[in-house]
C-alpha cells in the first residue's frame, strides 16, 4: 500500500480513463448515498413519532364499561364502576404491577375563576403517581404529593392554557387562589405538556388536583374513572393486563367470557409495532441500497476485467522481467480498491452531510414536522459501511486480479 510507483500507476490508469472510471464510481458512490439517506431518515422518522410517546413506553390504561355477558343472575348491558378498592386489591394481588395511578375526571369542562376572569377548563384528579406514566415539566412549584392525598387538600397545578387566561403575563400564579365550581383551590405548581400531539394540547387545557379532593368535593365517592398502571422491569405489560382484567371480572361478577366489561390500551404493544415498523423500514432501506452497491462493485469488476484485457502485454513484460504473482495481484486489486473506497467515502460524506443540513435547517427555522424530527445516522453504521467497502473492492479486483496473475509472458508479449 505504500509502494509510490503503484499509487502513480493507479493514478495514470484512472486519469486515462475519467469518463469510465467516473461511471463505475458513481454506482458505488449513490449506494452508500442513498443508504446513509434512507436510514438517516427512517431515523428521523423514527424519533418524531417515538417523540410523540409523551407517556410510559409500557404503560396500560385501563377504565370500566358495560358488561356483554349475563353472569350469575345479573344481566347484561349492566355499568361497572371501579373503586379505590378495586386499587388496594390490584397492589395486593398483582405483584407484577409497579406502578398504579387511578384517576377521575369532572364530566365535561367547567368554569374556572379567577378574579373577574373566567374559561372553561378539564378538571382531573390525580396521584403524585401520575408523573411516572406521563411526566411533565415543573417550571413553578410542585405536583400534587402524599400528603395532598391524604389530608384532600385543595390544591391545583395548572397548565400553560389556565396561565394564559387566568394569570397577568409576568405574575407567578404559585400561591394563589382560583375557584372550580364555587370551591378555592391553591395553586401550587404549574406544569408543560411534553410532545407535539393533540393531547398534549388538550393537556394543556387541564388542571389537576388530588384525587381524593375530587372525590369528596364533587360528589365522586369512591370511584374511580380510570386507572394507569406499569409492569415491573422485564415483565411484559400483556400479562399485567391480563391478570388485573381477571380479578377486577372476579371482584364485580364479570363473566371471564365478557371481553366488553373493561376497556384497556396497552402502550407497549402499540410501541413494539411501531418498532416493527422502523425495522422493516430500515430494512428495506439495506435492501435497496446493497442492490445499488453490488451493481456498483459488479461494475468495477467489469472495468478490472478491462484494464487486465487493456494491459495484458504489459502484464506479461512485468512478469517476464520477474514480477511475482502476488505484485500483480496486489496492483489490481488495489486500484479496485481505491475506486470503491473513495466513491463510497465521498457518498458517506455526501449523505452525512445532507442529513445534517437537514437536522441544521429544522432547527434554525423551527420547523415542526410532527412525525420527523432530529434525523441521524448511527456512526457505527457508517463505519461498518467504509468496511464493508474495503471488502467489497477486495471482492471486485479479486476475479480480474486472478486473471492477470495466470497471465502467461510469452503468450502475453504476442498479444495484440
Amino acid at each position: 500500500m505504500l509502494d509510490i510507483d503503484k499509487w502513480t500507476e493507479i493514478y495514470t490508469t484512472v486519469k486515462k480513463h475519467k469518463l469510465r472510471t467516473g461511471l463505475t464510481a458513481f454506482g458505488v458512490f449513490w449506494g452508500i448515498f442513498m443508504l446513509v439517506l434512507l436510514l438517516g431518515a427512517g431515523k428521523g422518522l423514527e424519533n418524531g413519532i417515538v417523540g410523540e410517546f409523551n407517556i410510559a413506553k409500557n404503560a396500560i390504561f385501563l377504565w370500566s364499561q358495560r358488561t356483554s355477558v349475563p353472569y350469575k343472575g345479573l344481566q347484561a348491558g349492566r355499568i361497572v364502576r371501579m373503586t379505590n378498592d378495586d386499587v388496594a386489591a390490584i397492589k395486593a394481588n398483582v405483584p407484577e404491577v409497579d406502578v398504579i395511578a387511578p384517576s377521575n375526571q369532572l364530566e365535561g369542562s367547567f368554569a374556572v375563576n379567577r378574579d373577574t376572569r373566567t374559561s372553561s377548563f378539564t378538571v382531573n384528579g390525580e396521584y403524585p403517581e401520575l408523573l411516572q406514566v406521563r411526566p411533565f415539566k415543573l417550571p413553578q412549584g410542585r405536583f400534587i404529593n402524599q400528603i395532598d392525598i391524604r389530608e384532600r387538600r385543595k390544591v391545583a397545578v395548572i397548565g400553560p392554557r389556565a396561565i394564559e387566561v387566568l394569570f397577568d403575563k409576568e405574575e407567578n400564579p404559585v400561591g394563589e387562589y382560583i375557584s372550580i365550581k364555587g370551591n378555592y383551590f391553591l395553586v401550587v405548581g404549574t406544569f408543560e405538556p411534553i410532545g407535539q400531539d393533540e393531547e398534549v394540547q388538550e393537556d394543556a387545557q387541564t388542571i389537576y388536583i388530588p384525587n381524593t379532593t375530587l372525590q369528596q368535593t364533587f360528589n365522586q365517592p369512591n370511584q374511580i374513572g380510570y386507572m394507569t398502571l406499569t409492569p415491573k422491569p422485564g415483565i411484559a405489560a400483556a400479562a399485567v393486563e391480563e391478570k388485573v382484567k381477571a380479578l377486577l371480572s372476579q371482584r364485580h361478577k364479570v363473566a371471564p367470557t365478557d371481553l366488553k366489561a373493561f376497556g384497556s390500551w396497552n402502550v407497549e404493544q402499540e410501541f413494539m409495532e411501531i418498532q416493527g415498523l422502523f425495522t422493516g423500514i430500515a430494512g428495506f432501506s439495506w435492501l435497496v441500497s446493497i442492490g445499488t452497491i453490488l451493481a456498483g462493485i459488479i461494475g468495477v469488476g467489469n472495468i478490472m476485467l478491462i484494464v487486465v484485457r487493456e494491459r495484458t502485454k504489459e502484464i506479461g513484460i512485468r512478469k517476464a522481467l520477474g514480477a511475482t504473482p502476488w505484485s500483480i495481484i496486489s496492483l489490481i486489486i488495489q486500484e479496485a480498491i481505491v475506486i470503491t473506497a473513495a466513491a463510497g467515502y465521498v457518498g458517506l460524506l455526501a449523505g452525512t452531510g445532507l442529513i445534517a443540513l437537514i437536522e441544521f435547517l429544522m432547527k434554525k427555522f423551527e420547523v415542526n414536522a410532527g412525525f420527523f424530527g432530529n434525523p441521524e445516522v448511527n456512526l457505527g453504521i457508517a463505519v461498518a459501511a467504509v468496511l464493508v467497502l474495503v471488502l467489497a473492492g477486495t471482492l471486485a479486483g479479486l476475479i480480474p486480479a486472478a486473471k492477470a496473475a495466470r497471465v502467461n509472458p510469452v503468450a502475453a508479449l504476442k498479444d495484440e
